[in-house]
């Protein structure tokens, strides 16, 4: 199958990206990456648009095997998306029991039938049979749905007595030695029926994040505002941002910026920070050249609408002849997701918590021809299966040694304020 490519000049890619976005939704498979106007040489897009599916990866029994297989004999671009639950394919003794009510399925990478780059000056757009110019007419020529927004009060899976109950029973696991930090996580969940379009608009709207992503698999959506990265490869170069610390934004900016020094100081963040910075290098270490990887950059406070970041930065030169599922399987699930050490941790989650994480604390992105790719990390997410008529999110925290539950609680309700705002009726629209 061959792609063909036309570009064409954009006069104002916001209102463009927005038709984009309409018009992929028409779709039962869509994939819309939008990078917000974040001004960072780590981003390849402003926006990548993929819908329909002219090849689908079907894994096999071997996992990694048939990973392996797909991503070196497919010559055009992927999209897609790993579940957190995938563990189970990589680490045997990690399958969960929980439920998912959403139901990604474990796996799923296509090659689209339409393909579309973007930058705020032009858009390239590369199809297999079908016509750019007959591509950009449909889109130019898609016009809204009614976006209204339904008030909604996503409720907790457990009490915040239970969850305080939880820490303080993963805290003896910690003061015993059995782990140096957990990511432990609750969902929040109704049962509705909402417009995915529109609250996915809403979302990243009041929480605009460089990983931005509407995803559609028939009747499963995933709208997410999130802003960390979990892998980008380009050449030979891997490069992970981890992200762990946390603090709320202000409106007056002597708070907010006492709030950002804060972050910086806190030894409690810091050290959650550093465990999962050790834990990403000796990761990256299984896959990349001995000596290469390094720590670009540590304790870095970024700054997004909603709240205050602490990012690090890892790299390192891959080994040859590594392909994807090595390096899956050298990372995944990532290390801000888990804790330390991961595989005693990803237990004590399937112990403690009630849910199956399915697509959240997963990664999604794209796979390039020249067998680069970007992932990001599913957290600010919302998830939402038309079926059954199920909204869900999931938040979590990192629980160390030093924590204190009903913080811990507090922080999980700040990452959770954008998705709450969502179906706020003083906010819906």
């Amino acid at each position: 199958m061959n792609r063909v490519y036309k570009t064409f000049p954009v006069n104002d890619i916001v209102i463009l990206k927005q038709q984009m976005l309409s018009w992929a939704n028409s779709y039962n498979i869509c994939c819309f990456f939008d990078n917000k106007q974040y001004t960072s040489n780590l981003h390849s897009y402003e926006c990548l648009v993929a819908v329909g599916a002219v090849d689908v990866f079907k894994p096999t029994s071997n996992f990694l095997s048939s990973l392996s297989n797909f991503y070196s004999t497919t010559k055009d671009w992927i999209f897609g998306h790993f579940n957190y639950d995938l563990k189970s394919q990589i680490d045997i003794e990690s399958a969960t029991t929980h439920v998912d009510h959403i139901g990604f399925p474990e796996c799923f990478l296509f090659v689209p039938q339409i393909l579309i780059k973007a930058t705020p000056s032009e858009i390239q757009i590369g199809v297999i049979d079908d016509d750019p110019d007959d591509v950009l007419m449909r889109i130019l020529s898609t016009r809204e749905a009614d976006l209204q927004i339904q008030e909604i009060q996503l409720q907790p899976k457990i009490t915040r007595d239970r969850y305080v109950e939880t820490i303080n029973k993963l805290l003896n696991h910690l003061k015993r030695g059995d782990c140096y930090e957990i990511n432990y996580c609750q969902e929040f969940y109704a049962q509705a029926s909402i417009n995915p379009l529109a609250v996915y608009k809403r979302l990243t709207s009041i929480s605009p994040n460089p990983f931005s992503a509407y995803y559609k698999v028939d009747d499963k959506y995933l709208l997410s505002s999130s802003p960390e990265r979990y892998l980008k490869k380009t050449g030979n170069k891997l490069i992970s941002q981890p992200i762990k610390g946390t603090a709320a934004r202000n409106n007056e900016t002597e708070i907010d910026n006492y709030n950002k020094h804060q972050l910086l100081k806190s030894q409690k963040e810091r050290s959650e920070n550093v465990m999962v910075v050790d834990l990403v290098r000796n990761d990256l270490s299984k896959v990349c050249i001995e000596g290469t990887v390094k720590v670009d950059e540590l304790f870095g406070i970024y700054s997004f609408p909603g709240v205050h970041q602490m990012i690090s930065t890892v790299s390192g030169d891959l080994k040859p002849d590594v392909d994807i599922a090595d390096i899956l399987k050298a990372t995944f699930p990532m290390g801000s997701m888990t804790g330390a050490p991961k595989k005693k941790v990803m237990e004590l989650i399937e112990k403690y918590e009630t849910t199956k994480r399915g697509i959240y604390s997963g990664a999604l992105g794209y796979i390039s021809p020249q067998k680069d790719f970007d992932f990001s990390v599913v957290i600010r997410s919302i998830m939402y299966n038309d079926i059954i008529k199920y909204v869900s999110y999931q938040v979590g925290s990192g629980i160390t040694y030093y924590c204190d539950p009903q913080q811990e609680y507090e922080e999980c309700l700040l990452k959770a304020t954008a998705m709450n705002k969502v179906f706020d009726k003083k906010n819906a629209s």
